[in-house]
């Protein structure tokens, strides 16, 4: 058996967190290290998948509630305009191989990576 995820672990409060939202399958909560005003983690409660790609492949449905619930956050913190973010693996910055996704937003517009 392995240990439960860092995720895992704030959602049975075990370790401080903050959740912000959350469905029956998804929860957010706020990131430790902000990279933008908003940043908020989307997060299924299965470990049952590592990755986004494993999660597409396994429960589309899920995946989008994972988005569903992105944009709720999204329309209630930020106008509705927002990043979403997926790190898949360790070489793109994926430090917890529970999935999640960051959301990310009311980032000034010279800060915006990729335009």
């Amino acid at each position: 058996m392995t240990e439960p995820s860092i995720f895992t672990r704030i959602r049975n409060g075990e370790i401080p967190g903050e959740i912000v939202a959350q469905t029956d399958r998804v929860f957010a909560i706020r990131d430790i290290n902000p990279q933008a005003p908003l940043h908020v983690l989307v997060i299924p409660r299965t470990e049952q998948y590592r990755d986004v790609t494993e999660l597409a492949a396994g429960d589309p449905a899920l995946m989008a509630e994972m988005v569903a619930l992105a944009s709720r956050i999204a329309t209630d913190h930020a106008d509705g305009q927002y990043r979403l973010i997926f790190n898949n693996g360790a070489r793109a910055g994926q430090s917890v191989f529970h999935v999640h996704a960051h959301v990310l937003a009311n980032i000034e517009e010279s800060k915006l990576v990729g335009l």
